[in-house]
C-alpha cells in the first residue's frame, strides 16, 4: 500500500477518529490485560494515533517515560504532541525502550520491516506488546461487495500466525499470540462505511476503485449485506491478533 495515502487517510481522520474508535479502546483493553507484568521504565507507543492508550499506560506504569510515535501529524496533534516517524524505520537508538505498545498499526505495515525494528529499539529483556486484525476482518463486507467488480473494496489482513512468525524472525523470545473475535454493530451500511472513514481505515491499497458505484450496484451490496442482519443490526467481525514477546538478555 502506498504509505503517502495511508498518511492522508489517517491525517484527514484526526478530527473524527476518537469518536469513532470503539474497536481499538476495546483492543487497547485486551492487549493490556495480555501484557505480562514487567518493570517498564520507558514506553514507545509506536502508531498512536490521537494517543487513546497513553492514559491507560501512564496509569499501569505512572513513573515510566512514555513516547508517542505515528506518522501522521494531524494525529500527534490531536494527541497533544509526540514523534512523527514511520514505525517501520524508527528514529530511536538501539535499546531505548522497556516496552514497545502498538495498538492496531501493524496491519497498516510491513510485519517483518515493523518487528525487526520493534526489536531494535527493545532494551534486552524488554516487552513487547502488539495487536493488529487477520483475515476474518470484515468478513460480511467482503462478502457484501463480493462479485460486484474487479476492484478492491475491502483491506486484505495477513493470517493469524503471521505476526508471531514475524517476531521469531526478529529474533524475539518468549512469543505467544491469541486470537479475538470481536463483532460490532451498526444500524446500516452507510453508518458502517462512515466509521471506517472517521478512523482513517478506508484505504485498501493496490486494486482500489477510484470512482462512485453505479445505484443500482450499490442496492445490490446492501441488499447482500442486509441479509446478514441480526437483532442487533448489521454485523461487522474483526478477527483481532494479540501477541507479546521478549528481547532476548544476551
Amino acid at each position: 500500500m502506498s504509505k503517502s495515502r495511508i498518511r492522508r487517510s489517517f491525517g484527514r481522520a484526526a478530527a473524527s477518529y476518537d469518536s469513532a474508535a470503539t474497536l481499538q479502546r476495546q483492543v487497547c483493553e485486551l492487549l493490556l490485560a495480555a501484557l505480562p507484568e514487567c518493570g517498564a521504565m520507558t514506553i514507545l507507543d509506536a502508531g498512536c494515533g490521537t494517543g487513546h492508550a497513553l492514559a491507560a499506560l501512564a496509569r499501569r506504569w505512572p513513573d515510566a517515560q512514555l513516547v508517542a510515535a505515528d506518522f501522521a501529524p494531524a494525529m500527534l496533534t490531536v494527541a497533544g504532541g509526540g514523534v512523527c516517524a514511520d514505525i517501520e524505520a524508527l528514529p530511536f537508538a538501539a535499546a531505548s525502550f522497556d516496552l514497545y505498545w502498538s495498538n492496531l498499526t501493524v496491519q497498516w505495515c510491513n510485519p517483518a520491516r515493523t518487528l525487526a525494528e520493534a526489536a531494535r529499539v527493545l532494551a534486552p529483556g524488554g516487552r513487547l506488546a502488539i495487536s493488529s486484525l487477520a483475515t476474518g476482518t470484515l468478513a460480511e463486507l467482503r462478502s457484501a461487495f463480493a462479485g460486484t467488480d474487479h476492484h478492491r473494496h475491502v483491506l486484505d489482513f495477513s493470517p493469524p500466525a503471521a505476526l508471531a512468525e514475524a517476531c521469531i524472525a526478529a529474533g524475539l523470545t518468549e512469543v505467544e499470540w491469541s486470537l479475538h473475535p470481536l463483532r460490532l454493530h451498526r444500524p446500516t451500511l452507510v453508518d458502517l462505511l462512515r466509521e471506517l472513514k472517521a478512523l482513517g481505515a478506508n484505504e485498501v491499497g493496490p486494486g482500489r476503485r477510484r470512482g462512485l458505484l453505479g445505484r443500482k450496484t450499490w442496492q445490490a451490496v446492501e441488499q447482500r449485506y442486509e441479509r446478514q442482519r441480526d437483532t442487533a443490526g448489521l454485523p461487522a467481525s474483526y478477527e483481532v491478533i494479540l501477541c507479546t514477546a521478549r528481547r532476548p538478555i544476551s
